[in-house]
């Protein structure tokens, strides 16, 4: 008599019990994601409402185009993977220090600065300027804790993250990794051209757009060191760079549907940022014992930031 093998779960079930698993475990980051979520979808609703009312073709080209400009670098630091197949890990540990000290300057510089002077415009109080910047902190942080709490992917520091690891491949638990690093850079840049003042978007832009050269040649190398072959490695690195102007999309629809959104905007894209450089680009620059050069490459690249925002802005 034949006996039947009982049928395996599907990945989506298991996800999905992953997900509700997780949910119970931590309901504080659950409740934030939540809340978070329909934050941004208010928001993007009524950036679309105005969009269709006001127009704002000259900030969607320039959204556009700083995420595309994202999209080219990664793309080339990728490339340079192709060239440079044996990269000591010391001089990858020093480019992501650089990216780190970039993202870090951007954040204050070009996000948070601008935002308190919009919103103290906007509300003529400096203290509740700085309540509204600092709520936009805030709502970035939780969104970012909740993506990566509930997004299964894998650090080289940290190993797996999120539900259901097992189940997935090495090479897409990075992929989702690279995934949940760049949205928060798209999102900037959308958000920083969002008013249409260059004086805030090309600094914010050029910085990102730069330290994604380093940032597209470690994720090739990291690619190939799981398993990928160095061809498919470059261009799934290559790829991930599309997340850049799909960012751009989302921030700038987030803060351009009410006044007050834009500086809460800027908030919220630098809150993201910074989470991302505490939770994943430092610890990655010193778990090889690198924390001396990779902190002065991320004071270079913080200084180098800094030059950029007082020369373009």
């Amino acid at each position: 008599m034949e006996t039947t093998q009982p049928m395996q779960p599907s990945l989506y079930a298991e996800l999905r019990a992953g997900w509700v698993a997780r949910a119970k475990a931590n309901p504080l980051i659950t409740y934030g994601l939540l809340a978070t979520a329909a934050v941004v979808a208010l928001l993007l609703v009524a950036s679309v409402i105005h969009a269709l009312r006001n127009g704002n073709a000259v900030q969607l080209n320039y959204a556009l185009l700083g995420g595309l400009a994202g999209f080219a670098t990664t793309s080339l630091g990728a490339l340079l993977a192709l060239a440079h197949r044996d990269v000591r890990a010391r001089t990858q540990d020093c480019m992501l220090g650089f990216t780190a000290g970039m993202m870090l300057a951007a954040s204050a510089f070009s996000l948070i600065l601008p935002g308190l002077e919009a919103a103290e415009g906007l509300l003529g109080n400096s203290m509740a300027a700085a309540l509204t910047v600092v709520s936009g902190l805030g709502l970035g942080v939780l969104l970012m804790l909740g993506l990566d709490y509930f997004t299964p992917h894998e650090h080289e520091s940290t190993g797996p993250c999120g539900p259901d690891c097992a189940r997935l491949n090495r090479v897409w638990l990075f992929v989702l990794a690279i995934i949940l690093h760049n949205i928060p850079e798209g999102m900037a840049i959308g958000v920083s051209f969002s008013a249409g003042d260059l004086s805030v978007g090309l600094p914010l832009t050029s910085a990102i757009a730069i330290q994604d050269i380093p940032e597209g040649l470690a994720v090739a190398l990291a690619l190939r060191a799981v398993g990928l072959p160095m061809l498919t490695a470059v261009l799934v690195a290559m790829a991930s760079g599309l997340m850049e102007p799909l960012g751009a999309l989302v921030g700038l629809g987030i803060s351009s549907g009410f006044a007050i959104a834009y500086p809460a905007s800027l908030g919220l894209a630098a809150g993201a940022m910074i989470f991302v450089v505490s939770h994943e680009v430092i610890p990655e620059t010193h778990r090889n014992g690198h924390q001396t050069p990779a902190t002065i490459g991320l004071m270079i690249g913080f200084g180098v930031m800094m030059f950029l925002d007082t020369a373009l802005g």
